[in-house]
């Protein structure tokens, strides 16, 4: 299915951008790299060259410019993308009194305002071939809200507003680009260093890359992990703000996850 295609993923050198790269690599992708570290970035590339055709970009996603730069960079080098996977993203750990003006402004220019920036670059050349995928992975916290990560909250909710959004236009344009839109929980690779989950489970990274990829290739609209959270619109909509706010508050503990927070 993807022997030969390409594959475009922002914060691709670590985490789970650089687990779903290297499963891309393994099924016959050529893998392309967005990330700001370049350091991570070539010691990436330098062990996924064994497996496949790899190219990295250093890119500044908080950068309209950067992201310009890159792109044309890239259909310079490969021509066109088949695959983009919005990936990158930053949180800060505060209350909202506590942020700064910089705070604010970078976690939406590289959680919300990035992917669209990205997509822009590559979409229309999607659809002139009327072909593509598009994955943009938001957050559980593109579903529901949380204390100490306000900031990082609106951005999420700011992308997976877009990117279902989208989808529905390419469905209304009759394109045959699929939109698929991630929320996961929280994911046990240094970037949330520090929750306290309660009683949901903390993501395993390698499952939450295998099921991401395997919900492309299902042209799956949503993928929701752990597999209830597809249900949280259904419970706000269907119970009063404050039994929502105790269940999920309280019985679950997901308002205090983020209390002893430490990130990277």
């Amino acid at each position: 299915m993807w022997n030969n295609k390409n594959v475009l993923i922002t914060g691709g050198a670590s985490g789970i951008g650089k687990l779903m790269g290297e499963l891309f690599l393994k099924k016959g992708a050529n893998l392309i790299i967005w990330d700001i570290d370049e350091v991570g970035l070539d010691a990436c590339i330098q062990e996924f060259k064994s497996i496949g055709t790899v190219r990295g970009y250093v890119v500044d996603l908080s950068r309209l410019s950067s992201i310009e730069k890159a792109a044309r960079e890239v259909l310079l080098d490969f021509q066109r993308i088949d695959v983009l996977i919005n990936n990158a993203g930053i949180v800060v750990g505060k209350y909202f009194h506590e942020h700064t003006n910089e705070d604010i402004a970078k976690t939406m220019a590289i959680n919300a305002n990035a992917p669209m920036f990205t997509t822009l670059q590559f979409i229309n050349s999607m659809m002139d071939h009327n072909c593509g995928f598009i994955c943009n992975i938001t957050s559980s916290a593109g579903l529901t809200s949380n204390p100490k990560m306000s900031a990082y909250v609106a951005s999420k909710w700011a992308a997976t507003g877009w990117s279902d959004s989208l989808r529905i236009e390419m469905k209304k344009l009759d394109k045959n680009i699929h939109v698929t839109t991630v929320t996961p929980y929280y994911i046990n690779t240094g970037m949330f260093d520090g929750v306290k989950s309660g009683m949901v489970p903390i993501l395993d990274p390698n499952k939450v890359a295998t099921k991401i990829v395997r919900g492309i290739e299902n042209q799956k609209i949503y993928v929701s992990m752990p597999w209830g959270f597809h249900f949280v619109r259904f419970m706000q909509g269907l119970l009063p703000v404050k039994w929502f706010d105790f269940i999920v508050g309280d019985v679950m503990g997901i308002y205090k996850s983020m209390d002893e927070f430490k990130g990277r």
